[in-house]
């Protein structure tokens, strides 16, 4: 889509620079005497000229980067939806054509309810994405137990995400926060999410939050492949993700982290990307403002 833009912008480039010399060779030829002059001014000229067509390609780059984007997160939610949807379907197939037992029938039940929450994760995602592109959004200040609330997105994704996945809890009771629990619970979820899906398979899943002066952290940490070091800068960016396209296996649309820095600067709070020992990559969030128990 952007090669024809681009194929004339070169064109359109190089045209100018051709008749700019052209036109300079005749001025110099008209009036020699004036040469310095005419050289001063196209030198000039042509710092000004060049600085604003080298502008003109780093936008016509990002905009090729982030059209490119786009479509791998359509790509990446069309897959997000139809997985979980032929999971679902073919549990309930399963159950109307076949003659099972109530335990058969209650597991079947039980794999199609986390798929419809895998969905519904997506769902918010993509709604909270759109919600922040608002700059007129505002985000409810209400207090709430975030230790209560970060407990049960855990028990939800431990059941979710293996049968003996540990995610290793270290959580003090009775934090509340003093904001908006909706979005601040995602952030918690697409944090874990991550962490488990850069984990090797079952890998265990560290969650602390503890209360430090006046400050509340909370740390996530795994021990999956790590962030690089040259990447951590650019992975809250909307739609990056980590590692080249055609190489990448691991599943997402490219808006968790998004999701999770907007969140927190809304909130006025901290995040840091941190390499986990031996492997692994460790968020830390930290909250300058809380509301007490």
């Amino acid at each position: 889509m952007l090669r024809k833009p681009l194929f004339l912008f070169y064109f359109l480039f190089f045209y100018a620079v051709t008749q700019l010399i052209w036109w300079g060779v005749l001025l110099i030829q008209i009036a020699p005497q004036r040469k310095g002059m005419f050289i001063g001014e196209a030198i000039f000229f042509f710092i000004i000229f060049i600085f604003g067509a080298i502008k003109l390609k780093q936008a016509f780059e990002r905009e090729k980067k982030l059209h490119q984007q786009q479509h791998n997160f359509m790509l990446s939610v069309t897959h997000e939806l139809k997985s979980p949807l032929a999971s679902i379907k073919l549990y309930i197939q399963t159950i109307l054509k076949r003659e099972l037992d109530k335990e058969q029938q209650q597991q079947f039940l039980k794999n199609s309810l986390k798929d419809i929450e895998r969905l519904d994760d997506l769902v918010e995602n993509v709604l909270i994405a759109t919600k922040l592109d608002s700059v007129q959004v505002q985000m409810q200040k209400e207090s709430f137990d975030f230790s209560e609330a970060i407990t049960k997105i855990a028990d939800r994704l431990q059941v979710y995400s293996c049968t003996t996945q540990s995610i290793k809890l270290n959580v003090e009771n009775d934090i509340y926060l003093k904001g908006d629990s909706f979005a601040l619970s995602s952030v918690v979820t697409n944090l874990l999410e991550n962490a488990i899906k850069y984990s090797p398979p079952c890998e265990q899943v560290s969650v602390k939050l503890y209360r430090e002066k006046d400050e509340v952290i909370l740390s996530i940490a795994d021990f999956g492949i790590g962030i690089p070091d040259e990447e951590k800068r650019n992975v809250f960016n909307k739609f990056y993700r980590v590692g080249s396209e055609n190489t990448r296996k691991t599943k997402g649309t490219g808006l968790g982290l998004y999701i999770v820095k907007s969140v927190l600067d809304k909130h006025q709070a901290q995040i840091k990307v941190k390499d986990n020992k031996p492997t692994g990559t460790i968020f830390e969030i930290t909250f300058n403002h809380y509301a007490a128990s």
